[in-house]
Parts: C-alpha cells; sequence; structure tokens
C-alpha cells in the first residue's frame, strides 16, 4: 500500500485525461446499439437475432470486470491498461471487418470484455485524490463516463447511417491507438497494494460480496437499474423504425444526446448529499426512474414523450448510480477495485438480463413488452430499496483482512 510520499499526485492533467478517456473506451460498449437495425439488414437476418450483439457485449463487460479490475490492486496499473489496449483495439478491428455474424458475436464479447478500463480509473481516482477531493474526483470520472455512453450512441448513429456500420468501429480502433498513446505519455504508475496470489485475490472479490449488505444492496439497485435502461435503449431502433417515427439510426442515436441532459443532470446529485441522506436521494432517482416508464409507455407515439422519458431514465438510472458508488466506496478497506468489481459485474449482468427480456418482450409484445420490462425491473430497485436500505445503510461494515 502506498504511503504519502510515494504516492503520485492527482493534479487536474492527469484527473481529466482519466475522465475524457473513461468516456472514450466505455463508448465501445454502445456503438452497436443504434447500428443493430444496419447490422440486421447487411446480414438479412431478424431484428431479435442481431439483439444478441449488445447482450453478449454486456455479458463481455461482466467477465472483464470480474476478471481483469481487480488486477487493478495487484498489478502495476499503467501496465495493465495499455496491455488491456492492444486487445481492445484488436476487437474493434475484428468487428470491423467480420464477414460471419458468429464472428461479430465473438467480437462482441470481446469488445466488451476488454473495454472495462474506466473501472480501473474510478478506483485510481479514489486512491490518487487527498480525502477533501475524493467525492469530487470520483464524480468527474463518473461523469466522463456517463456522456462517453450516452454520446456513443449519438455518434454511431450518425456515422452509421451515412459512412456505414463497419465505420464506426474502424473510427473506434483508431480512437484506442490515441489512447494507448496518451495513457503510455501521461498516465501516473500506481504501485499495487495487493501481494497475494490471483486465486486470493478473487477469493478477496467473492468476501466482499458476501459480506459487505451496503455492497451487496447497491449491487442489486444497480443491476436492476441498468437492466431498465438497457430495456428501452436497446429496442427503441426497432420501435422507432416503423410508424409514425419511420426513422433512421441518425435520429435514434441522437437519445443518446438527449439522454446526457439526464445524466449531466445527475453529475450535481452529490451537492445534495449535505441536505439529504444517500437513503434518501436513492429513494428519490428510483422514483424518477418508474416515472420515466409512464412517458415511455403514454407517449410512445410522440417524440415529446419518449424525449421526456429518456431524459427522466438517464437522470434516475445516473444519480443512483453515482450514490450507490459513494455509499460502497466509504467502506472502509483499501479493496478499491474490488469492491468496483462487485457493484459493476451486477450492474452489467442486470444490464444483459435487461437487453435480453426486451429483446424476447419486442418480439411477442412490441413496445407494451418492453415497458413492462424496464417497469418491472424499476419496480424491483425501488421494492428492495426500501425493503432494506433504511437497516442496512446503518449497518456496519466488516473489513477482515482482504487488503492484504
Amino acid at each position: 500500500m502506498h504511503t504519502e510520499e510515494t504516492k503520485p499526485q492527482l493534479t487536474s492533467t492527469v484527473l481529466w485525461l482519466m475522465t475524457i478517456l473513461s468516456g472514450l473506451v466505455v463508448a465501445n460498449n454502445y456503438y452497436n446499439q443504434p447500428l443493430l437495425g444496419l447490422i440486421a439488414s447487411d446480414f438479412k437476418v431478424a431484428e431479435g437475432t442481431v439483439s444478441k450483439i449488445s447482450v453478449l457485449t454486456q455479458l463481455g463487460y461482466a467477465c472483464g470486470l470480474l476478471f481483469i479490475v481487480p488486477l487493478g490492486d495487484k498489478l502495476l496499473r499503467k501496465r495493465l491498461i495499455l496491455i488491456d489496449l492492444l486487445f481492445v483495439i484488436a476487437a474493434l478491428l475484428l468487428m470491423a471487418f467480420a464477414q460471419q455474424l458468429w464472428l461479430l458475436y465473438i467480437a462482441s464479447f470481446l469488445i466488451g470484455v476488454t473495454s472495462v478500463i474506466p473501472q480501473i480509473f474510478v478506483p485510481m481516482a479514489a486512491v490518487l485524490a487527498t480525502p477533501e477531493k475524493k467525492s469530487s474526483s470520483i464524480g468527474l470520472v463518473m461523469s466522463g463516463l456517463l456522456m462517453g455512453i450516452l454520446l456513443s450512441r449519438f455518434l454511431s448513429g450518425i456515422v452509421g447511417e451515412y459512412w456505414g456500420w463497419r465505420s464506426m468501429f474502424e473510427l473506434a480502433a483508431g480512437t484506442m491507438v490515441l489512447t494507448w498513446l496518451l495513457v503510455w505519455f501521461f498516465l501516473p504508475e500506481i504501485k499495487p497494494n495487493f501481494k497475494g496470489s490471483y486465486g486470493s485475490l478473487m477469493k478477496s472479490v467473492w468476501h466482499l460480496a458476501k459480506t459487505e449488505p451496503k455492497l451487496q444492496l447497491a449491487s442489486f439497485r444497480g443491476a436492476m437499474g441498468f437492466g431498465a435502461m438497457s430495456a428501452v435503449f436497446t429496442t427503441l431502433v426497432f420501435h422507432m423504425e416503423g410508424a409514425p417515427f419511420h426513422a433512421g439510426s441518425s435520429v435514434v442515436g441522437s437519445f443518446g444526446l438527449i439522454g446526457a441532459v439526464g445524466a449531466f443532470a445527475a453529475a450535481f446529485v452529490g451537492r445534495f448529499n449535505q441536505r439529504f441522506s444517500v437513503y434518501q436521494l436513492i429513494y428519490g432517482a428510483i422514483l424518477i426512474l418508474l416515472l420515466s416508464w409512464a412517458f415511455i409507455y403514454f407517449g410512445q407515439h410522440t417524440y415529446t414523450g419518449l424525449i421526456i422519458g429518456i431524459i427522466l431514465v438517464d437522470l434516475g438510472l445516473q444519480s443512483s448510480h453515482i450514490m450507490n458508488q459513494t455509499d460502497y466506496f466509504s467502506i472502509p478497506t483499501d479493496a478499491t477495485s474490488r469492491l468496483n468489481t462487485v457493484y459493476m459485474v451486477c450492474y452489467f449482468i442486470g444490464g444483459s438480463l435487461g437487453t435480453y427480456l426486451a429483446a424476447l418482450a419486442w418480439q411477442y409484445n412490441g413496445w407494451a413488452g418492453v415497458c413492462i420490462v424496464g417497469t418491472t425491473f424499476s419496480a424491483l430497485a425501488f421494492i428492495a430499496h426500501v425493503l432494506f436500505g433504511r437497516g442496512r445503510r446503518r449497518s456496519r461494515t466488516r473489513t477482515d483482512a482482504i487488503s492484504h
């Protein structure tokens, strides 16, 4: 573990570098969503068939979170990031040039596995920041990550419509080459704080998952919330291809830009932490998420209804996401990468489940089925928070010997 003398300083340049690069890397996971219609047309397959691309990307991301991110506590983080970026580039190029659908599935899964670098940056910000700037530093990196998620859909929709869906992945590969160079020249190195084997490292991840109620509840809320948002964004392109919209991928992608309004507003949720408890802020955020589905369903045939719904989905999800992370990063342990691993693995498993169930619901019951899936996920998050949030937020966390 670092002493104050050996720990690098978190300068504003390094903080902004991690913020911007978090957005660029995480975007790789979401470029495919507005492009699914184009991919289905290109390969002459049904929409439900290509929706597996989004599912596999999210499942891949969950695997990367589980098996790669904990290494941030064991290995030199800069070296880990540089090696991982090489695999990101290879996966994106495979996606860009694949001529068979099964190769697209493999590439999508590998893109998800390797594009986990933002979840190494978030604990890095927590480790490098001074105590008084820890929350704001984590919040800034998270805001970069959230903007990357939302703006990626906007960018890929435009690129896909005018230059073809493959061009988006070629552009992404080039961006990752630039990212590799920026990390090489500007990111400081951090010495690891875990000295055991990889097996013992993974056992400590499981130990945290089993023994920390605060982490368990945050992980369930996050999984359900992300499942709800994934349901709407994965199927939105199919809904808007039909009447009355008859919209192309660029229009659908622009909803990511619209959602950025909600994400930007959510970045300020931490400022209310002095007036309201974490429990109250998460309660309000999940209520907003539930409310969004009323607009998404009843306003499904109007741009106004969908725009309001998408803004509220992103505002509710991202607000609860930021407060979830604030909650579990308050657990007194050095195992920051491993805490993040448990939460984010659950988060993306929830997203994968939401994507899968929404694709099935779309196939059998159209937009109404998608809304049932999203509302159910949101309601489960709310019920869990009300039932377990008050008691567990007061519980003392247990930090057995997991940091060494």
